[in-house]
């Protein structure tokens, strides 16, 4: 991993997440969800950002728009836009994207899942911005719906806590979440002097 890397990536899970009632479904991508966290990703310096589906249409669709802006009409109009856009990768499965990551950084990531309820093997933003400054390889998820599947929390090594102020209500878009989360893990200190 090369020194300008931070050693995060984050996942945008579209399947498998959960609905109100708590089945597991599918979720369609949006497209703000796919500029507005490239655009708060690339701010923050996070090294890739991945948008999971299994669905050939919305593979498409999501192609269509990162060409629009990448080599399109958009690249011209706003070249910034399509800058942030660079970061954006597709996979069919959170597997798939644990692969990709595991060989190019020579090893398998700490998966660190995100969540509006309180779960199990939670890790503090303190000592997961500590493993970032230490360029650990991290896999930060975020789903889409109503949040990632049970099968998918299983299988990650730990969920940060809650983002909220104890209002008792917290139903972020994950656009808002994806925000706030990167902000206290990567934000500089206010004398603009990043942590060693």
């Amino acid at each position: 991993m090369s020194n300008d890397q931070s050693g995060l990536d984050i996942v945008l899970i579209h399947h498998p997440v959960v609905n109100k009632i708590g089945e597991t479904i599918g979720s369609a991508v949006t497209n703000l969800d796919i500029h507005d966290i490239a655009r708060a990703a690339k701010t923050y310096g996070v090294d890739n950002y991945y948008i999971v589906t299994p669905y050939e249409d919305q593979h498409k669709l999501v192609m269509e728009i990162l060409q629009h802006w990448k080599s399109g009409h958009g690249a011209t109009y706003n070249p910034a836009r399509g800058e942030a856009l660079e970061m954006v990768k597709l996979e069919f499965s959170l597997e798939g994207v644990i692969e990709s990551i595991s060989k190019k950084r020579g090893c398998k990531p700490l998966l660190i899942t995100t969540s509006a309820k309180v779960q199990e093997k939670s890790l503090g933003y303190e000592e997961v911005r500590a493993r970032i400054d230490r360029k650990k390889p991290i896999l930060l998820l975020f789903g889409t719906a109503h949040g990632l599947a049970p099968e998918v929390m299983e299988m990650t090594d730990y969920c940060l806590p809650p983002v909220g102020a104890g209002t008792g209500y917290n139903h972020l878009s994950v656009r808002s979440a994806v925000s706030i989360i990167l902000d206290r893990l990567l934000s500089v200190p206010e004398n603009g002097i990043a942590a060693s």
